[in-house]
């Protein structure tokens, strides 16, 4: 009790702001907010509210531990530039009046790219946690949201080496570069025992290793008519072999409907259609599926370090650090190639053989604390 007074009876050495907008934004932030809690910084938690929908939102933060955000923007949705536009005059605003030394973004989202530029454009340094990520693919928002916040960040924490490496072909200083491992692992392994828990296979009436996890959010895949049709080709043929539990995102839900394709998803009778998913029961349901079909890069990276089989339905992958070590097979939306690739795994012919990469070992926020607060205050 002693050691734990004696950290908060230390002066306040710096003072940060956070900006988080989605539901991976939480999941990377709970292990940095645990972390900023055991050292003299002065914290405060903004959420965009990019990602709006209330009660998932508040069960995300109560299931990781992380406290209530000290400024909810509540931006909701909007086109890209509607919703950039919204964040960056009321981000504005909120650091002009707290005025920290360091703003932390993470990943590739709006609200990534929203904080890096008004915190850079006031003088504010910024840290990017999952810097130097590239699909190559411009057609991406993502993408355009990671070079651009990479460009303005004076921090970079790398999860893998080709992140790196990307960065240096970009002419940013390796001086700015740290490699510290992935702080989303790190939610990962520390809620891992309490995931198993979770009687979600209970609720679903599903067994171990009798069923698919299918998660589907990229536009590619859902934003147009063609595109969902092609998805639902592959469930159609996929379902045949194994049960598809698909927990989708309000997206995909409303362009199904949109799209009056809702009524061909209910026909396929070997797929469950969920609701989004909390953390500690979507983490439960994908350590114990055979097999995981997704666009999206956490997953990929989630399911490397599981060991399960992962599929994913794009023509790139910004994380190729899990094909190269961990269980993900990169296929494009072609449904011959998935539906092939999907089987061989159901028949036990594409076995998942990973190796956990470099520093995704649970202490990836540690690392960059240790350099912020080394090397942060303004």
């Amino acid at each position: 009790m002693g050691s734990y007074l004696n950290i908060f009876a230390l002066p306040i050495t710096m003072k940060i702001v956070s900006v988080v907008g989605t539901r991976p934004n939480f999941i990377k932030f709970g292990a940095l907010v645990n972390e900023l809690k055991k050292h003299p910084v002065q914290h405060v938690l903004v959420h965009t509210g990019q990602h709006y929908d209330k009660e998932m939102s508040a069960l995300f933060f109560d299931e990781l531990g992380l406290p209530t955000p000290d400024i909810n923007l509540d931006i909701g949705s909007g086109n890209y530039c509607q919703q950039l536009g919204t964040m960056v005059l009321k981000l504005e605003q909120v650091l002009r009046c707290e005025n920290p030394d360091m703003v932390i973004v993470v990943g590739d989202v709006n609200s990534t790219l929203a904080g890096a530029f008004v915190a850079h454009t006031l003088g504010i340094r910024v840290a990017h946690v999952e810097a130097g990520l590239r699909s190559f693919d411009l057609t991406m928002p993502e993408e355009i949201n990671r070079i651009l916040t990479d460009n303005m960040s004076d921090f970079l924490f790398t999860t893998e080496k080709s992140a790196n490496e990307n960065l240096r072909r970009e002419g940013i200083s390796k001086n700015k570069v740290f490699f510290v491992g992935n702080v989303m692992i790190d939610t990962l392994l520390k809620h891992k025992e309490k995931s198993e828990r979770s009687n979600i296979l209970e609720k679903l009436y599903l067994r171990e290793d009798g069923y698919a996890v299918v998660t589907l959010h990229r536009p590619s895949n859902v934003d147009t008519q063609e595109g969902l049709r092609n998805i639902l080709s592959i469930l159609s043929k996929i379902q045949d072999k194994i049960k598809l539990i698909f927990p989708m995102h309000p997206r995909t839900r409303a362009n199904l409907q949109l799209f009056h394709l809702d009524k061909d998803l209910s026909r396929l009778k070997n797929v469950l259609p969920t609701g989004p998913l909390g953390y500690l029961d979507f983490l439960h349901l994908m350590s114990h599926a055979s097999l995981v079909l997704t666009d999206s890069g956490g997953v990929q990276e989630e399911t490397t370090v599981l060991g399960v089989p992962c599929i994913t339905l794009r023509n790139n992958t910004e994380r190729p650090i899990t094909i190269e070590q961990g269980t993900n097979i990169l296929v494009d939306t072609d449904p011959a190639k998935v539906i092939g690739k999907a089987f061989e795994v159901i028949h036990g012919k594409l076995s998942a053989k990973t190796k956990i990469p470099a520093l995704w070992d649970g202490h990836a926020a540690e690392r960059i604390l240790h350099t912020l607060l080394q090397n942060g205050k303004k």
